[in-house]
């Protein structure tokens, strides 16, 4: 495997390159990105990932600093699932200049959800990953589905933008009790990875009881985050929404069968954990 931090490099590397299958990373690898992986080989020759922390996603007062950074066990992990190439670059390599060019997502998607408790996310995600697609010019690029909201405003941007690129969901890696796999989960005490599956298990029973018939949304969605909050939980959301453009379903939605997703962000100590299930 080959591991390159400059533009310029990547670019004569995976020049002549029609068919290059892409899985942008923040590192901190683990099950669930090795998947993509697989998911994007089967999509795609040769295979490349990214490593970047990118800075622009992240707020004021979010965990930048503290983010978890293991390149090395990256780089091993990257090697046995036979990556071509990783490109790992620094700030500087990324942004030798002050980013001042944005991609900006609709507010009607960009600005609900995660978007309402993390503003200007979105905005820092589309603007990294149309750079590392300038970058790679990939033929695909695998997103996990863990992150709904993102892969599809990824999706959107790629399709509105007509980038030649065509984006993969992989299905969320879970644990066996569950939870799905997030670089975050380090940082759970051992009694909070305990407790962690009950956000699974909290989009599970909102599901069943919408698939049982039971279509009053608000009081499903409360009652869902008020038994997160009395298990010691501080919810952010849950929410039922329509798969197609994350809006919230009229009744006449829910009576025509319009597919569904239920989304869920809640704080466990000082971890923030998401997670979602399509209905």
């Amino acid at each position: 495997m080959k591991i390159i931090s400059s533009i310029e490099e990547l670019r004569d590397q995976l020049s002549g390159q029609l068919r290059t299958a892409f899985v942008p990373t923040m590192g901190n690898l683990h099950e669930g990105h090795l998947s993509l992986m697989r998911l994007a080989r089967k999509h795609g020759d040769p295979v490349v990932a990214s490593i970047f922390v990118n800075r622009l996603q992240f707020g004021p007062n979010e965990d930048f600093d503290k983010y978890p950074r293991t390149f090395q066990a990256d780089v091993e992990k990257l090697e046995k699932e036979g990556v071509y190439v990783l490109f790992a670059p620094t700030e500087k390599d990324l942004y030798p200049e002050p980013q001042e060019y944005r991609v900006q997502p609709p507010d009607g998607l960009g600005n609900i959800l995660e978007g309402e408790f993390r503003p200007g996310f979105f905005n820092g995600v589309c603007t990294v990953v149309t750079k590392l697609f300038s970058c790679v010019q990939p033929k695909v690029a695998v997103f996990g589905k863990k992150d709904y909201q993102q892969l599809m405003i990824v999706r959107n941007m790629a399709r509105q933008f007509a980038l030649p690129t065509q984006i993969i969901g992989a299905e969320t890696f879970r644990a066996d009790d569950g939870l799905a796999l997030s670089s975050r989960n380090m940082y759970l005490s051992a009694a909070e990875r305990a407790e962690a599956p009950a956000l699974y298990n909290a989009l599970n029973v909102v599901a069943n009881e919408v698939r049982s018939g039971h279509l009053d949304v608000f009081q499903l969605e409360h009652k869902a985050m008020d038994d997160l909050a009395a298990r010691g939980w501080k919810p952010d959301y849950i929410s039922i929404r329509k798969r197609i453009d994350l809006q919230p379903p009229n009744a006449g939605d829910l009576a025509q069968g319009e597919p569904l997703v239920v989304l869920a962000a809640a704080k466990l100590g000082t971890t923030r954990l998401i997670d979602n299930l399509e209905i």
